[in-house]
């Protein structure tokens, strides 16, 4: 394996590791009673992420850590595919 395919397939698992956040944060507000779209998840999963932060800070006085890893998980995938495309050239 090179570093491209290296970096291509961490990009890759932080991709499915966000894609799971966005599912626990949609599972959390819907158990919340808040209304959520499992049609629309993709797009509107950043709503979504924001709107757990506030639900979760409101009620705690801390941020949930799904929000955390929603926002960890999406730019360590961006940050890996951009240097596997930097490897490349």
């Amino acid at each position: 394996m090179n570093l491209f395919e290296i970096l291509l397939a961490m990009g890759v698992l932080c991709g499915f590791w966000n894609v799971a956040m966005s599912i626990a944060i949609y599972g959390s507000l819907q158990k919340r009673g808040v209304p959520v779209s499992f049609l629309w998840l993709r797009l509107m999963a950043p709503k979504y992420a924001f709107q757990y932060k506030e639900i979760t800070r409101t009620e705690t006085g801390k941020v949930g850590s799904l929000f955390y890893q929603w926002i960890l998980s999406i730019n360590l995938a961006l940050v890996f595919f951009v240097i596997a495309v930097i490897t490349t050239v």
